[in-house]
């Protein structure tokens, strides 16, 4: 299942929170070689995540960590700002309709359909917190996962070569490929905004739900 958890929020959910920055450890610094600092635990955490940012996980049956997002709104401090403005030609991604999406991590174990599953999740953000588009750093990697769920962003910029490219992208919501990432994920729309809505329930209107 999708849940919603803001940083505050992660003491709430001990084991779901340790495996969630375990998995980052292994996918950024291990499998990728990222320059990012992990810590004594093995745990992996950087500056954003003291910023009380919200958090998509998809939580295994036991209780685990299978894949998460970041999410920062672009009117406060953003990796993109702060470490990637030579790709969007020096001018600041500032917007409360754009959020930033970072650390798109997936479990080694995960279920299948967990990358659909949290892009589904950023949809129902999308509507719900009333985004226009998500802005976000990745590598050429998860140019593949992005292609094969039907959730491609427009690239903004990229630098580097072959597997080290490193990209900004910008996603948008669109109905279409609401249903094609609902498809892949194999997780049907009224289940997707049901977890949104038991995370937020009335504190935030979801259009769809208030249209009906």
């Amino acid at each position: 299942m999708i849940r919603y958890l803001y940083a505050d929020q992660l003491s709430d959910h001990p084991v779901l929170a340790r495996t969630m920055f375990e998995d980052r450890a292994d996918q950024f610094k291990t499998r990728l070689g990222w320059d990012v600092v992990v810590d004594a635990n093995g745990q992996e955490r950087d500056a954003y995540d003291d910023l009380n940012p919200l958090y998509v996980i998809w939580e295994k049956a036991d209780g685990t960590h299978g894949g998460s997002m970041r999410f920062l709104p672009t009117t406060g401090r953003t990796m993109i700002n702060e470490h990637f403005l030579d790709l969007v030609d020096g001018v600041p991604l500032q917007s409360p309709f754009i959020w930033e999406c970072t650390r798109f991590c997936l479990s080694r174990n995960t279920d299948p359909g967990t990358a659909a599953a949290l892009m589904l999740a950023g949809g129902e953000i999308m509507q719900g917190f009333g985004v226009k588009h998500f802005v976000g750093a990745f590598d050429a990697l998860m140019v593949r996962i992005y292609n094969r769920i039907g959730a491609a962003p427009e690239v903004l910029g990229s630098s580097g070569t072959g597997r080290s490219v490193i990209s900004v992208g910008l996603w948008e919501f669109t109905q279409a490929s609401q249903k094609q990432v609902s498809r892949v994920a194999g997780i049907p729309l009224d289940a997707s905004r049901g977890w949104f809505a038991d995370a937020f329930g009335d504190r935030v209107k979801h259009p769809l739900q208030s249209a009906a």
